[in-house]
């Protein structure tokens, strides 16, 4: 993996961002985000908001909070915000320490943030979610994987360097098992395209036992 820090990849590749990603956002993207909002309501963390592309999906009456590490890509989500005129609060944070209060959200929503994140800070991170989320609270992720087989397996290896150069990801993340260590309990886990990307819900282990 490359060790350009996050920060500096980030400002570089900010300007570009979207455009780079348009053929995914346009095509395969865009319902998931929808389905990534379904039924939620509350306060809601967007924890690696990014340039601010789940924003046309974020649930009416909601109060919405978006942290992200990078402030090039967090003036990008800012102008989205302004421009669709939310009311949405975006604040600089790693998210491995955010600093917000404990039980500050009753969800939590990530998309492919855990899959830029090296696996030795998968941890800290999922533990700090945990620490943010209300009892009966709800994270869900959206992340890439490796498939086990086949031309899509070939692509991933393919296309991996280039991800790894412009975006500091990789397929080859964990998340799914780092939950349980991190304090959390799985309640849904499926595949929405292929074997490439994967849905998770999952709550606070205390959220279960209340």
């Amino acid at each position: 993996m490359s060790d350009e820090p996050t920060s500096s990849r980030y400002r570089r590749i900010a300007p570009a961002y979207d455009l780079l990603d348009w053929p995914f956002e346009h095509f395969r993207y865009r319902p998931l985000r929808r389905m990534l909002f379904e039924g939620l309501s509350g306060s809601i963390l967007d924890a690696g908001v990014g340039t601010g592309r789940n924003m046309d999906y974020y649930p009416r009456g909601s109060t919405v909070t978006g942290i992200d590490v990078s402030p090039a890509m967090l003036a990008r989500a800012q102008q989205r915000r302004d421009r669709l005129g939310l009311d949405t609060t975006l604040i600089e944070r790693d998210i491995r320490d955010t600093g917000l209060p404990d039980r500050s959200f009753d969800a939590i929503v990530a998309s492919f943030l855990f899959c830029v994140l090296p696996q030795e800070h998968q941890h800290a991170a999922l533990r700090e979610l945990a620490r943010l989320l209300k009892p009966g609270g709800e994270l869900r992720l959206l992340e890439y994987t490796r498939p086990s087989k086949g031309i899509r397996r070939a692509i991933t290896r393919l296309w991996e360097p280039w991800m790894k150069w412009a975006y500091g990801a990789g397929y080859d993340r964990n998340t799914e098992a780092a939950l349980p260590h991190a304090g959390f309990t799985i309640v849904e886990s499926r595949f929405v395209v292929d074997e490439l990307i994967k849905y998770i819900r999952a709550t606070p282990v205390d959220s279960t036992r209340s």
